[in-house]
């Protein structure tokens, strides 16, 4: 029988669904490989739980595919993160050394609670704490 695993990773307002099986080492998101998956930086925050699990997983033994929409390229970008993490560690029969070892950066499992803040009234536009300038003179 072959372990699918299917897991989701939020951020702000960014969701990522995530799906693990065996396979060849293909990771796509949105249908475009992560080899070329732009912007760079974004790049490299995803690629994060993998390196770190690379000492745990073979990844050439693992197809990884992630469909993600919602909020800005960051959001979406530590979102797939989360999901990648959660799976992995769950497709590895929750490895406990592997979950410690991911929480060095406590928001790739647990996932991160803050959101922004909604705007008030009047002033929508402008933000949530926005005032008139002060002049002196």
């Amino acid at each position: 029988m072959k372990k699918i695993v299917h897991v989701s990773g939020k951020r702000k307002t960014s969701v990522a669904r995530a799906t693990i099986k065996p396979g060849n080492g293909n990771i796509r998101i949105n249908s475009v490989p992560l080899e070329i998956y732009e912007p760079e930086l974004a790049r490299l925050k995803i690629q994060e739980p993998l390196i770190l699990a690379s000492d745990f997983i073979d990844l050439n033994n693992v197809d990884i595919k992630v469909n993600v929409k919602g909020g800005g390229v960051f959001g979406q970008a530590d979102a797939i993160r989360s999901s990648i993490a959660r799976g992995l560690v769950e497709f590895t029969g929750s490895d406990e050394l592997l979950r410690v070892y991911l929480k060095y950066d406590r928001t790739m499992i647990a996932g991160d609670h803050r959101q922004t803040e909604p705007h008030k009234p009047s002033q929508s536009r402008k933000g949530p704490r926005h005032k008139r300038q002060k002049s002196y003179r």
